[in-house]
């Protein structure tokens, strides 16, 4: 499958940077910045530095080292973010929003790691 990847999206423009953030954490291969409308105490999306449009694309796509370097710096923001359950912590939620079904807004590969606080059921119980 294709994915068409759209350079002018907001998170490339984050990548290059001509829209600033508020960065947490960075690595070779990803970036993590708070949310600019966040859902929780703790809401930070962590990004790919490469063109992929969503979870399934940089699944099948990335490099190992992309895919390292993107978890190992997951990982880093729930340790920094205080909701890593390895310390001892309660615990938060990664979601990857993919495609239209998914309520995907912006077409570059995305991961919420949301905490702080009881996150609710993942859905509503009449979906």
């Amino acid at each position: 499958m294709a994915y068409d990847y759209d350079d002018n999206n907001i998170f490339a423009k984050i990548l290059r940077g001509e829209i600033p953030n508020d960065t947490v954490a960075e690595n070779d291969h990803a970036l993590a910045f708070r949310d600019i409308a966040p859902k929780a105490p703790s809401h930070v999306l962590v990004i790919p530095k490469g063109r992929y449009v969503s979870f399934d694309d940089f699944a099948a796509n990335a490099s190992e080292a992309e895919m390292v370097g993107f978890m190992r710096l997951c990982a880093e923001v729930c340790e920094s973010e205080g909701i890593s359950l390895g310390s001892g912590n309660q615990g938060f939620r990664a979601i990857a929003n993919s495609g239209p079904h998914g309520v995907q807004e912006v077409p570059h590969f995305h991961l919420h790691i949301m905490g702080g606080r009881m996150m609710g059921p993942m859905i509503s119980l009449n979906d």
